[in-house]
């Protein structure tokens, strides 16, 4: 397998919903999509947001499970300033804040963010982190 990811797809409950919720608040770029998936471009992997209960069919897994799904989402920026300026926008636009701005005790600064479906994302300033 070669070292890469080509989507990371999240199952929704709304999509027209998470749809506004990523175009206007978190202002990625949508790309043209058949209807009933949306795509975003995120660098050289993209973001899909689908309905739930379809994704859960393809998988072939149980719908039921709720708490941590065992994994978090993560944007970083360029300045320590920005993370609180970018949880600010997300709880105004719908988001809910999680874990508030903070200095990490790895030597940056961070705060997590709930979509409207529950998915976590961090948000971080990281000194060490290259791409950005």
């Amino acid at each position: 397998m070669e070292a890469r990811i080509s989507f990371v797809t999240l199952g929704v409950t709304d999509l027209e919903r998470s749809t506004r919720f990523y175009v206007e608040v978190l202002r990625l770029p949508q790309l043209p999509t058949p209807p009933g998936i949306v795509f975003f471009e995120m660098g050289k992997t993209w973001l899909a947001l689908y309905p739930r209960d379809l994704l859960v069919a393809d998988a072939g897994v149980p719908a039921e499970g709720s708490g941590f799904s065992g994994f978090t989402l993560a944007h970083n920026v360029r300045t320590e300033a920005e993370v609180g300026q970018l949880l600010e926008e997300v709880a105004a636009g719908g988001g809910r804040i999680v874990k508030p701005a903070q200095r990490a005790d790895w030597g940056g600064f961070s705060g997590y963010f709930a979509d409207p479906d529950g998915f976590l994302w961090e948000v971080a300033w990281n000194p060490h982190f290259p791409h950005v």
